[in-house]
């Protein structure tokens, strides 16, 4: 990697921890010269805005997010422990979030929606994509003859995926990871509901 992309990257790695722990609006250019070690002119050779930053930011947040679910699955057999295993990826979102500040779904979501509109479409996009990959592990449970064929794949899948992020979100709000918890324990049993007999 050249000496200009290692910079590049120094920028978009050092700036998504920032953005997702600090909100997108709460960020300065001053943090992210700090936490880079670079001037302002620096900064600018290899972005034109704080926006391009944190476009490519939430972009490298979600691959590290992807990085930690795909390690998390890679090891299970059926759809259900797939899923349970996505969710214990936050299980210890206090103190050890697979990226420092949260969930950056969750935090870009509700920062998109009113102080930071260029990221909105860019996080329906994630949103989208995470709700698809666990229809597609659902639809693989009915295909496979884990869960029963009357399942509706969307509907349970946003079940889950809002149910979980609501764990995170009330965890970090009261430094307490036993919400996270709850919320893996209810999406076991309502998967364990649909198992096929």
């Amino acid at each position: 990697m050249r000496k200009g992309e290692q910079t590049k990257l120094r920028i978009i790695e050092k700036s998504a921890v920032l953005f997702n722990d600090k909100g997108y609006t709460g960020t300065t250019m001053q943090d992210i010269m700090a936490a880079t070690g670079l001037t302002k002119g620096a900064i600018y050779r290899n972005f034109t805005s704080k926006e391009e930053i944190a476009l490519e930011a939430f972009q490298y947040a979600g691959h590290v997010l992807w990085e930690h679910f795909s390690a998390a699955i890679e090891l299970q057999d059926t759809a259900t422990g797939k899923i349970v295993a996505m969710c214990e990826v936050y299980r210890d979102t206090v103190h050890n979030p697979p990226l420092q500040g949260g969930c950056p779904f969750l935090n870009t979501a509700i920062e998109s929606d009113h102080s930071f509109p260029v990221l909105r479409d860019p996080a329906v996009g994630a949103y989208t994509h995470m709700l698809g990959f666990i229809q597609s592990l659902l639809a693989q449970g009915v295909r496979t003859g884990e869960f029963q064929t009357e399942m509706v794949l969307e509907s349970v899948a946003s079940f889950i995926f809002s149910t979980i992020e609501g764990g995170i979100m009330a965890s970090r709000l009261t430094q307490d990871n036993r919400h996270v918890a709850y919320a893996t324990q209810h999406i076991e049993r309502l998967l364990m509901t649909y198992k096929a007999h």
